[in-house]
């Protein structure tokens, strides 16, 4: 378990911890839509994925508050990509010639009322804890973009076309019924860097400043009413300065 200040991170341990990170998703991706269930117990984020994920957990180590969670499937080669989440969004044929292990992370969510930055920088170094011990080659999943308006992220949208798109040999294509093609909609727009950067989602603006790429793609998803691009980072191309303000800054037990 790694900490910082008064936040721990640690993998789900047993059924009540999943529960308690579906939980937190729920009160993420759709309590704050004000969705209302008549069972507060059914009031859980689950899918068909949650069996074959590691779970990962951020608590408040004074109240014991669970303030941040992610899962991370995890593939020996790309060779099993169609079994991903992303691959219900994305064509994924061109990964999978990956050779090596790879590791999706999705439903990423800080608890709404907790607005602390030390928060996700526990979430990291947690992260990249488990993916040095994994052997982890290929980091990837969703990124997503709060709300359905294309137009509200123009500027942000417009720096990953200039910027940040995944190599041709891994590129995404489309599969999904309803998508923003920002690459080709956009391709004359020059984007305003401070607004692109406001508007970017922080998990994205992580990912980015370690060498991360986008599909030219976003998919619409009015389920969790979010617009999301697929998004990779190989971990060798991760700067080590980078790589050394990801680690862990300190070992609890």
């Amino acid at each position: 378990m790694f900490g910082l200040g008064r936040y721990a991170a640690r993998l789900a341990g047993s059924g009540d911890d999943l529960r308690r990170c579906q939980r937190l998703r729920w009160l993420s991706f759709r309590g704050n839509r004000g969705q209302i269930v008549a069972d507060a117990g059914a009031a859980l984020d689950a899918d068909e994925f949650d069996p074959h994920c590691w779970h990962m957990m951020v608590e408040d180590t004074r109240s014991k508050t669970l303030v941040c969670c992610f899962r991370m499937q995890e593939f020996e080669s790309g060779a099993g990509i169609d079994g991903s989440y992303a691959a219900k969004y994305y064509e994924l044929s061109a990964l999978k010639a990956y050779p090596d292990r790879m590791l999706e992370m999705g439903r990423f969510c800080i608890h709404p009322e907790w607005k602390d930055p030390n928060i996700l920088r526990v979430a990291w170094a947690g992260l990249s804890d488990f993916v040095e011990k994994r052997g982890i080659a290929l980091l990837f999943g969703c990124s997503s973009f709060n709300g359905v308006d294309d137009g509200e992220y123009a500027d942000a949208f417009a720096l990953l076309k200039e910027k940040h798109l995944a190599p041709k040999r891994w590129l995404p294509r489309v599969k999904a019924p309803k998508v923003f093609r920002f690459a080709t909609a956009l391709r004359f727009k020059k984007p305003d860097l401070k607004t692109a950067m406001k508007r970017m989602p922080p998990l994205l603006r992580t990912y980015l400043v370690m060498g991360g790429w986008v599909s030219d793609h976003a998919v619409v998803d009015h389920d969790l009413n979010t617009l999301h691009v697929f998004t990779g980072v190989e971990v060798h191309r991760v700067p080590s300065a980078r790589v050394a303000r990801l680690r862990p800054q300190s070992k609890t037990t």
